[in-house]
Formats: structure tokens, C-alpha cells, sequence
């Protein structure tokens, strides 16, 4: 494939430029910001030797990391000036389950207040998946996670969106608190008093290749798993979310993510591929 000249190039960028700028503005809150980090995209187009044979996806990946990296060099995002919010809704590239549309449609701009209270990670997770339609699988490269651990982080997103992320958090908190201590304690008929009867264990390559099965289905299963098992876990906050982890030396070694659904662990998700886990946002408990 021959590298494409720089008016061709340009040409297509501008035609891309109105949808980048509409995602950039809804990860970032602030169209000044937005602009920047599409100019800061075209430059890196301008300078690149290489060709692109997807240049609207590769584009997309550049503005949301740029957003992404800017979300956290925030000191705090409670600083951001109020007239600059986006006035107007952004378009979806996609139409996604229709629920999640008609939600992101009828909130506006005030969806910006609620999106200031999420992680870096979580918004734009949140912010391609529900409001753009990106799949998850692109959301996972973007964000250099499993495809697990994005839905994970849109789902959160969504829950607080919603209105119900304060008391869910706090219940599956708890109910996180009883799966470690039932597991330490062998307790096997707690374990499947918290967990769903259709639960399942998925384990990512690197976790696969320290021994652990790749999917595990049903409550029995996964209680099974984790019975008297769990000495060396503890509790932390996983972007935000309870979960545990097994650090070793102070670096984390495998994290554990959980999906709770009316007070039942649904999924039990172990990372621990070097990459996912450099850029969890995690704290011990």
C-alpha cells in the first residue's frame, strides 16, 4: 500500500474532523480542550511515514488516547469552568441498543455533570461504547484492557448515569467484603449464597498460563474456584469498583474484578496481563 499525499490526507482528516471533535468534546467536557486534542491528532497523521488503512478508526484511537491522557493530567476536574460544557448532543457513529441511546439523547448536557464524577477509564469507555458505538473489542485496544474489563468499566459508567452507582457501590462493597471472607474460610455454601446461579470465572491469557482455567460456569464451578483459596487476596478499589487483588513485593500480580447484579456476583473476571494491569487504577482497601 503506498503512504497517501498530504491533500488527499488532509481532505479525508477534515471530512473526520466534525465527529472527532463531537467525541473529544464529550470525553473532555471542554471544546477548547476537544479542539486541541484533534489538532494534536492531525499532527500526529501529518508526521507519520506510515499508511492507514483504516484511518477512521486509527483516528479515533489517537483523539481517545489524547482525551484519555488529558482526563488524568487533570488535577481536578472539579476545576472546569461550567460555560464550558457542550451545548449539544453527540452523534452515535452507531446505533446501539436503543435503551442506552434514548438515555444519552434525553440527558444533554447535563450528562457532562454526571460524567465529571467518573474515572478516566470509565468515561471513555462510557463515552465510545454508549454515545458512539464503538465495539468493545476497538474499546479494549484503545484503552489497552480485555474486552472483560471494558464492559466492566461501561457498565459502571452506566449504573452511575443512571442514578444508581452510590448505593450499588457501597452494597457490592459488602457483598465483594463476604466473597473474601467466605473464600478464606472455605465456606462454600456462602460462596453460593453470593453468587449468581449462572456465575461464571474468566481468566485472561497471563492468568491462564499461572494456572487458572480459562472459563469457569456456574455457581457450583466458581465456588469450587475459590473455596479456601483466597489467603493472600485482599480488597481494593479496581477503577473505582470493589474488587480484590494479590500483589507481590508491592506489584500487583492479579487483579479480580467483579460483576454484581441484585446483590449476586454474576462474573468474576482475573487479570493479570502486565498491561491490563498498568493501566488499572487500583487501591488497597
Amino acid at each position: 500500500m503506498t503512504v497517501p499525499n498530504a491533500q488527499w490526507l488532509a481532505e479525508r482528516f477534515e471530512a473526520e474532523r466534525p465527529r472527532l471533535r463531537a467525541l473529544a468534546q464529550r470525553v473532555l467536557g471542554s471544546p477548547a480542550e476537544a479542539e486541541d486534542a484533534v489538532q494534536e491528532a492531525w499532527l500526529r497523521l501529518s508526521r507519520s511515514d506510515a499508511a492507514v488503512a483504516n484511518l477512521g478508526g486509527w483516528l479515533t484511537t489517537v483523539v481517545s488516547r489524547i482525551c484519555l491522557d488529558t482526563l488524568r493530567s487533570r488535577n481536578s476536574r472539579r476545576e472546569e469552568p461550567l460555560d464550558e460544557a457542550v451545548a449539544e448532543p453527540a452523534t452515535p457513529l452507531e446505533a446501539g441498543p436503543e435503551a442506552e441511546t434514548e438515555l444519552a439523547d434525553a440527558l444533554g448536557p447535563a450528562l457532562l455533570v454526571v460524567l465529571d464524577t467518573l474515572a478516566p477509564a470509565e468515561r471513555v469507555a462510557f463515552v465510545l461504547h454508549d454515545l458512539f458505538g464503538v465495539p468493545f473489542d476497538q474499546v479494549a485496544e484503545i484503552l489497552e484492557r480485555s474486552p472483560a474489563a471494558v464492559r466492566q468499566l461501561a457498565s459502571r459508567a452506566r449504573r452511575r448515569v443512571r442514578g444508581q452507582d452510590v448505593a450499588g457501590e457501597s452494597a457490592g462493597r459488602e457483598v465483594v467484603a463476604a466473597f473474601l471472607r467466605a473464600s478464606r474460610d472455605g465456606d462454600f455454601a456462602g460462596l453460593l449464597a453470593l453468587l449468581d446461579p449462572d456465575a461464571v470465572v474468566r481468566a485472561d491469557a497471563a492468568a491462564v498460563a499461572m494456572g487458572s482455567a480459562p472459563l469457569l460456569s456456574g455457581a457450583d464451578a466458581a465456588a469450587g474456584r475459590f473455596a479456601g483459596q483466597a489467603n493472600a487476596a485482599r480488597l481494593a478499589l479496581l477503577d473505582g469498583a470493589p474488587g480484590l487483588i494479590w500483589a507481590h513485593g508491592g506489584e500487583l500480580k492479579v487483579a479480580f474484578a467483579f460483576t454484581i447484579e441484585s446483590g449476586r456476583i454474576t462474573a468474576i473476571d482475573l487479570l493479570a496481563d502486565p498491561g491490563t494491569l498498568a493501566g488499572l487504577d487500583w487501591a488497597p482497601l
